[in-house]
């Protein structure tokens, strides 16, 4: 694929992709926003509790939290111990053992307990899937190949691993983790998105980014890549973009970033 060749494809795709990203999020983002409201930040001590009880823990809630969301805890699971805050109202007057009469009124006083309370990490439950989006389908001819072939002589190590928490990958300068899982149409565009980061975001550059702005170049990039070599997009992109609260603008402000990393990605899986 020449440049000029790989030029016109990026413009094209970020044409498409602003224009979606201009519509808005799609039914599967708002599902899938609905459904991450329910997950709870935890504090620092409850953090380390259930990374000590469960190491690959990813997604954890309590019982009633899964319940609603269409999945039960699987027979024989073992909750994670974490602590929880409640709020006791007590009056004054009870305090001092005195009792409650029609006439008089007391000033209530709100006593702050602590109680040991039990979360399920996602794999502890079976049921509803939960909602998801960002998916790239799609087929492969060789392109993951001559992919990690540009991975590595831009001095970039490629490893794997069975546990990333969440994330599908990592960009760690100079090194790029993925899943070990992930089916391949998913593989490349992550790839992609997190080789990205490190060719944009790991100069000097990167202190004039947010993290909006990067996460929206890196998913054009993967969008524009994908795209051009005939993978299913959907509304993965547009959506990814929507999460990390980019836009039309953010888009827009980048486009010269965007297509000239596109491009060179898109020249190099050239088999000519």
């Amino acid at each position: 694929m020449k440049m000029e060749q790989a030029k016109e494809l990026a413009e094209n795709a970020l044409e498409q992709l602003i224009l979606a990203v201009e519509q808005g999020g799609s039914d599967a983002l708002k599902r899938y926003l609905e459904a991450m409201s329910r997950f709870y930040e935890y504090s620092f001590g409850n953090v380390m509790l259930i990374v000590m009880a469960r190491p690959d823990a990813t997604r954890v809630a309590g019982f009633q939290t899964w319940k609603k969301l269409g999945r039960y805890v699987k027979e024989g699971e073992k909750g994670i111990v974490i602590i929880a805050p409640m709020a006791l109202r007590k009056k004054h007057g009870e305090a001092n053992g005195q009792a409650d009469s029609p006439d008089e009124k007391h000033d209530e006083e709100t006593i702050l307990r602590f109680r040991a309370v039990y979360v399920f990490d996602v794999s502890q439950t079976d049921g509803e899937p939960l909602p998801d989006f960002a998916r790239v389908g799609g087929s492969l001819n060789g392109e993951t190949e001559l992919l990690k072939a540009f991975v590595t002589t831009q001095g970039i190590t490629l490893e794997y691993a069975d546990h990333l928490g969440s994330a599908h990958g990592a960009s760690l300068g100079g090194r790029i983790l993925l899943r070990s899982d992930l089916p391949p149409a998913e593989e490349f565009s992550v790839l992609v998105h997190e080789l990205a980061h490190e060719m944009l975001h790991r100069d000097d550059r990167r202190k004039d980014t947010t993290k909006t702005i990067r996460e929206t170049e890196a998913e054009a990039v993967a969008f524009v890549v994908s795209k051009a070599i005939g993978l299913d997009t959907n509304t993965a992109a547009s959506d990814y973009i929507r999460l990390y609260h980019g836009d039309k603008e953010t888009l827009a402000q980048s486009l010269g970033h965007i297509q000239q990393t596109a491009t060179k990605i898109l020249a190099a899986l050239d088999r000519g």
